[in-house]
C-alpha cells in the first residue's frame, strides 16, 4: 500500500532546468517511479544530454527547448506538451540562479531584475500555464524549488536578491496552494541547504573559506547532494503526500536549526 503511493505510472512530469544538477536529479527520480518526463531547458544541449542519459535507464523523457522568462513561451510549451501527452500531472519549477556575492548597495537594477526574473516570475509563469491544466483535470502537484535563504540570510556572501527571489517563491507557493487546493492541485516547495552544483561552485571550489563557513553553520557537517534533495520532490509529487500542500519541506541538513 505505502510504496504503491509513490510510483508514478502513466503521469507526465514537467521539470524546469532539468539539464543539470537538482533539475536532472528530480527527472532521474521522477522517472524511475514510472513518470514519463519533459527536460524543460534553456540550454538544448543540457536537455538532450539529461534525455540521453534517462534513457540509458530505461526512463522516458523527451527535451523541450524553453526560456521560463518569456511568459508567452511558457503558454507554448503547456499547450505543446497537453496537445501530444493530453495532460501534466506533475511539475518541479527548478530553473533558477544564483549569482551570489554582491553587495546590496553594489547591486544593479540588471542583476535584481535577472533573480526575479528567473527564481520568481518564470515560476509563477510556469505554475500559471501548467496549474491551468491541471484545475481543468482536478488534479496535479506543483513541488517549488526555494531555499533555506527563503528564510535565513546567508553568510559570509552578501546576495539579498536571492534571498529575497526565495523568500517570495515560499509565499508564492503557500498562496497557490490556498487558491488551488480545493480543486485537487497540491503546491509545496523544498527549502535546501548549499546543494554541490555548479550554483554553488563559488563556494565549494573557488573559495575555501566560504566554505568552511558554510560547513560550520551546518550542524550535519557538510553540503548537500542534488540526489538528496530529488527524494524530497519524489515524495511531494508522489500520492504519499496526498494530505501534504502549502509546505516549505526544509532540507537543510540542520542549517536553520542555530
Amino acid at each position: 500500500m505505502y510504496l504503491d503511493k509513490l510510483k508514478l505510472d502513466g503521469r507526465v512530469a514537467v521539470v524546469t532546468g532539468g539539464g543539470q544538477g537538482i533539475g536532472a536529479a528530480c527527472a532521474q527520480a521522477l522517472g524511475e517511479a514510472g513518470a514519463t518526463v519533459i527536460i524543460a531547458e534553456l540550454r538544448t544541449d543540457r536537455a538532450q544530454a539529461s534525455v540521453a542519459e534517462l534513457a540509458k535507464l530505461g526512463i522516458r523523457a523527451e527535451a523541450l527547448p524553453l526560456d521560463v522568462c518569456k511568459s508567452a513561451d511558457v503558454d507554448k510549451a503547456a499547450a505543446d506538451i497537453i496537445g501530444r501527452h493530453h495532460r501534466v500531472d506533475i511539475l518541479v519549477n527548478n530553473a533558477g540562479v544564483a549569482k551570489s556575492n554582491v553587495r546590496a548597495e553594489d547591486t544593479s537594477d540588471e542583476h535584481w531584475r535577472f533573480h526575479m526574473n528567473v527564481n520568481l516570475d518564470g515560476l509563477f509563469w510556469c505554475c500559471r500555464a501548467f496549474g491551468r491544466q491541471m484545475l481543468e483535470q482536478g488534479n496535479g502537484s506543483i513541488v517549488n524549488i526555494g531555499s533555506m535563504s527563503g528564510f535565513i540570510v546567508n553568510k559570509p556572501q552578501p546576495q539579498a536578491f536571492y534571498n529575497a527571489s526565495k523568500a517570495a517563491v515560499h509565499q508564492l507557493t503557500r498562496s497557490l496552494a490556498a487558491e488551488w487546493g480545493a480543486k485537487g492541485v497540491r503546491v509545496n516547495a523544498v527549502a535546501p541547504t548549499y546543494i554541490e552544483t555548479r550554483l554553488t561552485s563559488f563556494g565549494v571550489e573557488e573559495n575555501p573559506e566560504v566554505y568552511k563557513v558554510w560547513l560550520d553553520m551546518t550542524p550535519i557537517g557538510r553540503v548537500g547532494q542534488a540526489d538528496e534533495v530529488a527524494s524530497v520532490v519524489h515524495f511531494l509529487a508522489s500520492d504519499a503526500a496526498s494530505l501534504v500542500t502549502g509546505a516549505i519541506v526544509v532540507a537543510d541538513g540542520g542549517y536553520s536549526c542555530w
